[in-house]
C-alpha cells in the first residue's frame, strides 16, 4: 500500500469514528419530559403507563414481565411487574411489587431515616419515596401502604439527569389509585382491648 493510499484509509477511518461519537452522542440526549399526569395507554402489566416506564427507564420497547391480580389474596391484589434493558446483558431497570401485607412501621422507619413522606394519593394510604445520595445507578425508591396492601416501586436503573426521585413519585401517583383497591380500605380505628 501506498503512503497516500494508508494516509486516505486513516482518513476515512477517522471519519468513521467522528461520525460514529457524534451519532452516539445524539442517542444519549436525555429526555427531561415529566412523567404523564394521568394513566393513559398503551400498558405494560396491564396497570403501568408504557410512557411513564420509557421516560423513567431510557429503554425504548423494553422486555416486560409479569401481571397483576387485582382480586387476588381478598381483594387486596397481587403481582409484580419487572421491566429489563433488551439485548445484551439482561439488566433489570424497574421493578413494581403489589402484595398483601403492607406494614405501616416500615414507612415510618424510612421517614425517620429522612426519605421524603409521599402524599395522601389514596385515602388512608401513607408512603415514602427517596434516592440514595450514594446511588451508582440513578437508582430510586417509592412504598406505599394502605391497610394490608402494599405498592413496592424500585427503578434500579434510572436515566443519567434525570430526577429520579421525582420520578418514583410522578409513578406511585399514577399507579396507586390504579392498583389499590376497597378490599385494602383501613379499619375505622383498632378496636378497644376485651371489645370486638
Amino acid at each position: 500500500m501506498t503512503r497516500s493510499a494508508a494516509v486516505r484509509v486513516m482518513t476515512l477511518f477517522g471519519a468513521l469514528v467522528l461520525l460514529t461519537g457524534c451519532q452516539h452522542s445524539e442517542n444519549k440526549a436525555v429526555d427531561r419530559d415529566p412523567l404523564p399526569t394521568s394513566a393513559e395507554p398503551p400498558y405494560v402489566c396491564g396497570h403501568i403507563p408504557a410512557r411513564a416506564v420509557e421516560l423513567m427507564t431510557g429503554a425504548r420497547d423494553p422486555l416486560v414481565q409479569g401481571s397483576f391480580d387485582l382480586s387476588a389474596a381478598g381483594g387486596l391484589g397481587a403481582g409484580s411487574c419487572a421491566v429489563y434493558q433488551r439485548g445484551g446483558e439482561r439488566l433489570k431497570l424497574l421493578q413494581i411489587q403489589l402484595t398483601p401485607g403492607g406494614f405501616r412501621g416500615a414507612v415510618e422507619e424510612q421517614l425517620a431515616d429522612g426519605a421524603s413522606p409521599l402524599p395522601e394519593l389514596v385515602p388512608g394510604a401513607v408512603g415514602y419515596y427517596f434516592a440514595p445520595a450514594d446511588g451508582e445507578d440513578n437508582e430510586a425508591y417509592a412504598l406505599l401502604v394502605r391497610g394490608k396492601a402494599e405498592i413496592d416501586i424500585a427503578l434500579e436503573i434510572g436515566v443519567e439527569g434525570r430526577d429520579n426521585a421525582a420520578d418514583v413519585l410522578a409513578l406511585m401517583k399514577l399507579i396507586a389509585p390504579r392498583l389499590i383497591t376497597d378490599a385494602s380500605a383501613p379499619s375505622a380505628g383498632p378496636s378497644a382491648p376485651g371489645k370486638g
